[in-house]
């Protein structure tokens, strides 16, 4: 039976409910590949991954439910598999690279602006992301959404800004007018988008609507999904050749 395991960074300061945020993920993947073993696990949670991967046993697929790529995702999270016996586990990409993550985030800005009667070619948005003073790849990501947003959907403006790095959320939507739309980068409900995000609009005097992250996405699991076979069966010709 392949395996798999869902892995986000959880809250350090309150790690139960991002706990049971990525669990309920993983529940609901599980229900679309009921021939697979799938399950759950933050890095914050202390002991979290380590009882997964002892359930799971070897030969798994970390499926990072991150929104970039860089160090976190090809040295310290095979790092910490390793330390409690997941060396053998294939790491995949994480969510926020994948090419139908990108496409979901696209759709849900047309989406959002078609729900609330918004014409695109009137309408500014901002997408928001974590972003970090230590590493470009966020930005990188990010940056290169914002890019295929403005490309793709005919909003009159698409800017990314960040809570950790600059431009800073409530620097970059003071110019933002009345009715715009920000779209949390995010994988998951956490701090972050729950009170960060919400203080730095409210601080800037933000008048839009603030979306729900990309992560929350009823597709999501599917997608999931969809990538974990994409990978089993990449895994399974690769040993045949």
């Amino acid at each position: 039976m392949p395996k798999a395991l869902i892995i986000s960074h959880g809250q350090p300061s309150d790690p139960a409910p991002a706990e049971v945020e990525i669990a309920t993920l993983a529940a609901r993947v599980q229900v679309l590949m009921p021939d697979w073993h799938v399950a759950s696990a933050t890095l914050a949670t202390e002991g979290a991954l380590a009882e997964q991967v002892a359930k799971a046993g070897s030969h798994g697929f970390a499926y990072p439910f991150f929104m970039t790529d860089g160090w976190f995702t090809r040295e310290h999270l095979p790092k910490r598999l390793a330390e409690v016996g997941g060396q053998d586990w294939q790491v995949l990409d994480p969510f926020g690279i994948d090419g139908d993550v990108q496409r979901l985030t696209v759709n849900l800005a047309r989406e959002a602006a078609a729900s609330r009667g918004l014409r695109p070619a009137d309408t500014a948005l901002l997408l928001a992301a974590h972003g970090s003073f230590r590493s470009s790849a966020t930005a990188r990501v990010a940056n290169a959404m914002a890019a295929r947003l403005a490309a793709e959907t005919g909003f009159a403006r698409v800017e990314a800004a960040f809570i950790d790095q600059s431009p800073r959320i409530v620097e970059a939507v003071v110019g933002f007018p009345v009715g715009s739309l920000v779209l949390p980068f995010f994988a998951a409900r956490g701090g972050h988008v729950v009170d960060d995000l919400p203080k730095a609009l409210a601080e800037a005097g933000f008048e839009g609507t603030l979306l729900d992250p990309v992560g929350l996405d009823a597709r999501v699991p599917a997608l999931i999904a969809a990538a974990l076979r994409a990978a089993f069966q990449a895994t399974f010709l690769k040993a045949k050749i």
